[in-house]
């Protein structure tokens, strides 16, 4: 048979009506038009959006949306459902929320040292964690999805000229020449993300994870010999309580040392691609449906029918968790309308300019059954104006009935120039915002129920301060991101030092 005959009897794939809808919403930018009130994948298409992407050819984004359709989930609702259960802990107090990775990941970042040395350093960070505040911490890389950001303007100068803004790789490249929106990247995105997922399941089946392993605890970069002292003294500890558990026999395979936990997430941003990877599913045997009691048959769950006995759900399988960016949270926007019919956890950023109406009204919004843990308030307001803003919040959230996971980003509110241009963060900065936090939510008798970092496993030079001494100086000397500046491996694992000692401290008599 000759290549023209086999070509002829192999269809190409066929794009959903929802499917056509993202696609000519991306290139007219025109809005669709939609009486109901039902939640639909793409009902996203009839609002105002933020972040808007517009490509300029309309079959090529058909083609890659309609591939997107075909592909296999990346991850399943069972792993998803997995990590609503531990979310549910989180907002109870009962465990510790670690998420961290790359400010944007890029298609060159799917490698072997650069995945394995962020799961390493995650691990390791939760260690330390789990010794100091003595609970289970779950663990969520930013990571197998992160390639887009958003960005305070679609264009930037460039020698005297106007040209697109690098917004990630799923969308366009780096370079100058390859700044256009490009839709085949979408379908890269995917084939990067389904890779590094692949690689960091495969890297803790193993043993990647195991605790049997000796870890490396090298402190040769902290220069204050007192602040030496005190992680040495962690490290003995943590060191100690391991040996403990070999002897007695508390370390054999089913106590789950071997292996642990790691979920995906990203900001989801581009709705065309989100779109294409939520599925209707059918939903575990562990999913809250099949509890007692849970809604009735008629009864509106996240904005659309969701009857109790179908046994099925939507589930973005692009990630375990998505969150919404602070600058697209709009209540009547695009993204929000996305994001309430999803049965995924999922995380609000809540800036400065987030009012506490607002607030709760977003939250009825995507979680209109109050489901506990199921939204994850990720608050990033800066270490000068923590103080005068999550107060209120926290006390409008608890007063609405709403009990979510309280996360502080102590990164996005405090980024700087250098007086030469260059981006940059203070590590006492991103301490002080956490410490502000830890202490308000204290003082409030609330509970902060985890960290959510921008960071690396690689030695760079981006963020200043800490025990390694990093001055504005160093920046030149390994600053590689494209986007935000992020802690380095010593710099991560310094600030996991220090949450620790403050939760040690805090039981201390």
């Amino acid at each position: 048979m000759s290549k023209r005959s086999l070509e002829e009897q192999v269809e190409p794939p066929k794009l959903s009506e929802s499917g056509e809808a993202a696609a000519e919403v991306k290139v007219t930018t025109k809005r669709q038009k939609n009486s109901s009130s039902e939640w639909t994948p793409s009902s996203w298409t009839t609002k105002p959006i933020k972040q808007e992407v517009v490509y300029d050819d309309l079959a090529a984004v058909k083609k890659a949306l309609a591939k997107l359709e075909r592909l296999p989930p990346i991850v399943t609702p069972t792993e998803i459902v997995k990590l609503r259960k531990s979310l549910r802990d989180v907002a109870l107090g009962k465990a510790f929320l670690l998420q961290g990775g790359d400010c944007a990941e890029l298609f060159d970042y799917c490698e072997e040292k650069a995945i394995e040395s962020k799961i390493k350093l995650l691990l390791q960070m939760s260690l330390v964690l789990i010794w100091g505040a003595n609970k289970p911490v779950v663990r969520i890389a930013r990571m197998a999805g992160q390639y887009a950001k958003p960005r305070s303007s679609p264009t930037e100068k460039h020698e005297g000229k106007e040209i697109p803004s690098f917004r990630g790789d799923i969308l366009n490249g780096y370079a100058v020449e390859d700044r256009t929106p490009d839709p085949a990247r979408l379908v890269s995105a995917y084939h990067h993300s389904a890779a590094t997922l692949n690689f960091i399941r495969g890297s803790l089946a193993s043993g990647i994870a195991d605790l049997h392993s000796p870890l490396d605890w090298e402190l040769g970069h902290v220069k204050d010999e007192n602040i030496r002292a005190q992680y040495t003294r962690i490290i003995d500890s943590i060191t100690e309580s391991l040996r403990f558990m070999r002897t007695v026999g508390a370390d054999s395979s089913a106590s789950g040392l071997e292996t642990v936990d790691l979920y995906t997430s990203h900001e989801g941003l581009l709705l065309e691609y989100e779109q294409s990877l939520t599925r209707r599913l059918k939903h575990p045997p562990s999913h809250p449906c099949f509890l007692p009691a849970r809604v009735s048959s008629d009864q509106q769950v996240n904005g659309h029918q969701e009857f109790a006995s179908n046994g099925k759900g939507w589930y973005n399988t692009s990630a375990h968790f998505l969150w919404i960016g602070d600058r697209t949270r709009q209540l009547t926007g695009a993204h929000v309308e996305f994001f309430r019919g999803l049965e995924n956890p999922i995380g609000i950023k809540v800036g400065p300019t987030m009012t506490s109406p607002e607030l709760i009204a977003l939250l009825d919004m995507v979680n209109p059954s109050k489901d506990i843990g199921k939204v994850t308030l990720i608050t990033r307001y800066g270490e000068h104006k923590i103080n005068s803003l999550l107060p209120s919040h926290i006390e409008a959230v608890r007063g609405s009935g709403h009990v979510v996971v309280w996360q502080c980003d102590p990164m996005h509110g405090n980024t700087k120039n250098t007086p030469s241009g260059v981006k940059t963060r203070q590590f006492s900065s991103i301490l002080s915002e956490v410490s502000s936090a830890l202490k308000i939510h204290r003082e409030q008798a609330s509970f902060l129920g985890g960290v959510h970092l921008e960071l690396t496993g690689e030695a760079v030079t981006e963020c200043v301060g800490g025990s390694e001494g990093l001055t504005e100086g160093d920046l030149s000397v390994n600053y590689t991101t494209y986007c935000d500046p992020r802690l380095n491996e010593k710099q991560a694992l310094e600030l996991a030092f220090l949450v620790a000692g403050h939760y040690r401290d805090e039981k201390s008599p």
